[in-house]
């Protein structure tokens, strides 16, 4: 008892760590957030809805949303579809598979963007066949899914893979024996223990996806009105001088990660008390 007080009651010695890690945080994460609320709200709320409804950026805005919304549900099927086969069969090159997984995290995402025009540019390995056919990826709103899903694509992956390691075979076959068809089995059995790591996942891959530019700005040619996302057009902001409009855009994004970020919090305690 008297350790366990010790440890929640730091001497000195924790006190000055405890110190250096919060000013050390305040540093890196909360004195920037201040100066972008601080130059954001400095014009007041007119200002600032001025900036975020100029058609520019609503339309990046949009733009950011709907890709991050249509990658998010394809990461959720496809990852959870990938963390089962990783996790419930064994096959030559499954390792390899699993490294493939992770690997968008270690290569630099402007890398990524290069990728994707080699293979779907106008010239690329892919791009003269689906010009023909009338299909356009690079420099176009397809460019912009593909990135993301490639640097998305380990997140919902992860995520369900200690779920699917931790479920007892056993409740499967005890369903089937008791008569449950493959589809009631997924949804009565699998899916209600999957399905937090799963939501958790995806509001990751969600948040990830609102603030990715180094891809995006190789693959989608910036193009106003057509594939200008929200990242790129607060460069061009900033690039242009205007410092206030790109505070007000940033704003949103930052509105919208926070409230990810206390989601994927609350979905991981969710996934953990029902693990």
């Amino acid at each position: 008892m008297d350790r366990v007080s010790d440890a929640l009651n730091p001497g000195t010695g924790g006190r000055v760590v405890r110190g250096a890690v919060l000013a050390y945080i305040g540093l890196l994460v909360l004195l920037p957030l201040v100066a972008l609320l601080q130059r954001g709200l400095a014009g007041g709320m007119d200002a600032l809805w001025q900036a975020i409804s100029a058609p520019g950026a609503r339309h990046a805005l949009t733009l950011t949303l709907w890709s991050a919304a249509v990658m998010t549900l394809i990461n959720a099927l496809m990852g959870t579809a990938a963390a089962w086969v990783l996790v419930r069969y064994r096959f030559p090159g499954r390792t390899f598979l699993s490294t493939l997984v992770d690997l968008p995290f270690a290569i630099p995402t402007l890398v990524t963007g290069v990728m994707l025009v080699l293979l779907y540019g106008p010239r690329g390995l892919m791009g003269d066949w689906l010009a023909t056919s009338g299909l356009k990826i690079a420099f176009a709103p397809p460019g912009i899914l593909l990135a993301l899903l490639f640097v998305t694509l380990p997140f919902v992956v992860r995520a369900v893979e200690p779920v699917l390691l931790e479920q007892d075979p056993a409740e499967e076959e005890a369903a089937r024996t008791l008569g449950a068809d493959a589809f009631t089995v997924f949804l009565r059995v699998l899916l209600p223990p999957l399905l937090p790591a799963i939501l958790s996942g995806s509001v990751r891959s969600f948040a990830r996806a609102l603030g990715e530019f180094g891809s995006i700005v190789v693959v989608s040619g910036n193009i106003p009105y057509k594939t200008l996302t929200a990242p790129i057009y607060l460069f061009g902001e900033i690039e242009a001088g205007d410092p206030q409009a790109a505070a007000a855009v940033s704003l949103v994004l930052l509105l919208f990660a926070v409230a990810l970020t206390y989601a994927g919090r609350a979905l991981e305690r969710w996934a953990g008390v029902d693990a």
